[in-house]
């Protein structure tokens, strides 16, 4: 009966029918398993500030506490000052749009580009009243209903990550040291060593990548006030959380930023370009260096690559872990497949 075709056939079923089942449960806790994923990745991130705290001989749960007072404030100083203006801004900017495609529509390079071929009063129009009808709006947005679910899912999502955040900061050396337990002794020394660089190797780069973005925005918000270009604040939340994104989400805020410049003239458009290839060079060669510091070495294309493959796997939170992922990849690629290798 061993190799009996009907015992093996109802294995197969057996083993066919479990990985369903397991791939519908992975599913449906898609969305807890992400929440779990972004706190440990937060966790990480603030364990460098945690760890400064305690060489100033402050004890880790008050160091905790302090990271967690000062993470919150600024999260509340963000949603008291910043918020408000950005919606009111990116409100007025949606209310804008058919003001802006005539503006555009109407400026000479425009005319010179398209040689006049273009009914600008029918776009214009056909775009007014498509933003006039409520039943579009409500298109959109996926109606109300939706809107007002998807909000109260973010913010109870929210507070999962802040307490799991807090939970694996707390105990994020008793969690490693529990799973260090449970590799073999004569490994467990090299596993230790490679798990804790790429801790560190993580928590650089998350404090890292927040410092460039608020550089970004800060200096994006700067040039946006000097060369005029409306809604400026708005604009420059856009290009902070963009800039999280590794490498293509500073392109993708200069481009809708040059593109929202041209509304006032091209000349601004031109400046608001050169202000942002310019700033990429120096966050490139004097910024990311300086602030980084070693803390992820990977190639920039594996960086675009994994970029786009954690967008594609994870949305957004995919994007941000996709470079300290991939570091992690190449610290085991280089200390255990590399030397591996050399001894055969």
């Amino acid at each position: 009966m061993r190799g009996h075709p009907f015992r093996i056939g109802f294995l197969a079923t057996l083993g066919g029918l479990l990985a369903i089942a397991l791939g519908f449960a992975f599913t449906q806790l898609s969305t807890v398993m992400i929440c779990i994923l972004a706190s440990l990745f937060l966790a990480l991130g603030l364990d460098p500030l945690v760890r400064w705290l305690e060489r100033r001989r402050i004890p880790r749960g008050w160091a905790i506490v302090i990271t967690f007072v000062l993470v919150i404030a600024f999260a509340v100083g963000v949603f008291f000052l910043i918020i408000p203006a950005v919606v009111d801004q990116t409100s007025q900017l949606v209310a804008n749009i058919p003001q802006f495609a005539q503006t555009i529509t109407q400026q000479e390079w425009f005319t010179r580009l398209t040689g006049g071929s273009v009914d600008t009063k029918a776009l214009v129009s056909n775009l007014e009243s498509f933003l006039s009808d409520p039943s579009n709006i409500a298109t959109i947005s996926g109606g109300v209903l939706k809107v007002g679910i998807a909000i109260v899912n973010g913010l109870s999502g929210g507070l999962l990550v802040v307490i799991l955040t807090l939970f694996f900061l707390g105990s994020l050396d008793q969690v490693k040291r529990s799973l260090y337990v449970l590799v073999p002794a004569s490994r467990r020394e090299g596993v230790e060593s490679i798990s804790e660089q790429i801790v560190r190797s993580i928590g650089k780069y998350v404090s890292g990548q927040v410092i460039l973005a608020g550089t970004n925005g800060v200096f994006g918000f700067i040039a946006m006030l000097i060369a005029g270009v409306p809604y400026a604040g708005a604009l420059a939340v856009m290009a902070f959380l963009l800039a999280l994104i590794p490498l293509i989400g500073t392109v993708i805020s200069a481009i809708i930023i040059t593109i929202v410049a041209l509304t006032v003239s091209p000349a601004a458009a031109i400046g608001i370009g050169i202000y942002y290839l310019v700033y990429m060079q120096v966050e490139a060669y004097v910024f990311s260096p300086r602030i980084m510091s070693k803390a992820v070495d990977v190639p920039g294309l594996l960086v675009v690559i994994g970029a786009l493959v954690g967008g594609t796997l994870l949305g957004v939170l995919g994007a941000l872990i996709a470079v300290p992922v991939v570091a992690s990849v190449l610290i085991v690629v280089k200390q255990v497949v590399v030397p591996r290798q050399q001894q055969l």
